[in-house]
C-alpha cells in the first residue's frame, strides 16, 4: 500500500459513504499528523507507536486548542490506524494505548416553542428564492435532517400523497421521514413557482443543486431577520425537532430512527427536556407541587 492515506480515505468514501464534509476533515486531521512525523524523521504510519503518539499530544496541547478539537485529531489517527490494522499493514493500533482528553459534555443548542414559531411565521418573500428558503426552514423543523441530506434530495424523493420524504443518510442509509401538512404546504408553494422538473429538490439562481453552505447562510440570515440573537444554524433546527419532539410525549426509538441514528445514545445527546416541560411534568407528579 503505497499511500495509507489515501488508501483509508478512499475506504472512508467508497465504503463507508462518509461526506465531501467528513473526508476533508479526516484529510486535514491526518495531513497534520503526518507534518508531525516529518519533523520527528518518521518516515510513515507504520513506524508510529504510543511513544509517539503521546509526544503529538503534547504538541497539540501546546497549541492550546480546545479539548474537543484534540479528541477529534486523535480520533482521525485511531480511525486510520484500525483501518491499517485490519488491513494487516500493523500488528496491533498504537492509538489504543493512548487516551483522548476528556471534554465538557455541551448540550447543543435548540430554539425555545416561541422562537421557532417567530422564525418558521414571518412573513414570507414570495418571490422563489423566498418560497424556496422558508421550504427549507419548514422541512429541517418537521423532519429532523441533517443539511447535507436536505441538499442532497432530489424532487424525486418526495412523495406528496404520503407526505414524506425519502432520504440517503450516513452510510448510504435509507430512511422514509415524515414532514408534516406546514412543510408540504411549502414545499409546494416553492414548486408552484420553482416548476416541477427532475433533480435537485432545492436549487440555487442558477439551476443547480444548493450546497450546504449556502443552506447554513440562508438559515443564519432568516433568524437574524426573525430577531432571534442567539446563533441558529440547520444543526440547531435538527435539535429543535428532536427536542420539541421528545417534549410532547414521542419515544426515544422513534426520534432515533427519523434522525437516522444508529445508537440510542446519540438521540439522547441531541435531546432536551425544555424547562417548560419540566415544570409541567413537576407539577403533575409531585404531590406537594400545588
Amino acid at each position: 500500500m503505497s499511500d495509507p492515506v489515501a488508501a483509508f480515505l478512499a475506504y472512508l468514501e467508497a465504503e463507508r459513504g462518509a461526506s465531501p464534509h467528513t473526508l476533508r476533515g479526516y484529510a486535514v486531521d491526518l495531513a497534520e499528523f503526518q507534518h508531525f512525523l516529518r519533523e520527528q524523521g518518521v518516515r510513515g504510519l507504520t513506524e508510529v507507536d504510543a511513544r509517539l503518539l503521546r509526544a503529538y499530544l503534547v504538541r497539540l496541547y501546546q497549541r492550546r486548542l480546545a479539548k474537543s478539537s484534540i479528541a477529534r485529531k486523535l480520533a482521525s489517527v485511531r480511525s486510520c490506524f484500525r483501518f491499517l490494522t485490519r488491513r494487516g499493514l500493523l500488528e496491533s493500533n498504537p492509538a489504543r494505548q493512548v487516551r483522548p482528553p476528556s471534554a465538557p459534555r455541551r448540550l447543543p443548542s435548540f430554539l425555545p416553542k416561541d422562537e421557532s414559531k417567530e422564525l418558521l411565521d414571518r412573513p414570507v418573500d414570495a418571490s422563489g428564492a423566498g418560497r424556496r428558503d422558508h421550504a427549507l426552514l419548514e422541512l429541517f423543523y418537521a423532519s429532523g435532517l441533517r443539511v447535507a441530506e436536505c441538499c442532497g434530495l432530489d424532487l424525486d424523493d418526495l412523495d406528496r400523497r404520503r407526505a414524506t420524504v425519502r432520504v440517503l443518510g450516513k452510510g448510504d442509509k435509507e430512511r422514509v421521514v415524515p414532514v408534516g401538512d406546514e412543510a408540504l404546504a411549502a414545499l409546494d408553494a416553492y414548486l408552484a413557482l420553482r416548476g416541477e422538473g427532475r433533480g435537485a429538490l432545492f436549487r440555487n439562481h442558477r439551476g443547480g443543486r444548493l450546497t450546504t453552505r449556502s443552506v447554513h447562510r440562508i438559515v443564519k440570515r432568516l433568524a437574524r431577520a426573525a430577531g432571534i440573537t442567539r446563533r441558529v444554524s440547520p444543526h440547531t433546527l435538527r435539535h429543535t425537532f428532536a427536542t420539541h419532539m421528545l417534549g410532547e410525549g414521542a419515544d426515544l426509538r422513534l426520534i432515533q430512527e427519523l434522525l437516522g441514528h444508529r445508537r440510542l445514545s446519540t438521540t439522547q445527546r441531541y435531546t432536551h427536556v425544555s424547562p417548560e416541560h419540566l415544570m409541567k411534568v413537576y407539577d403533575k407528579a409531585h404531590p406537594r407541587a400545588t
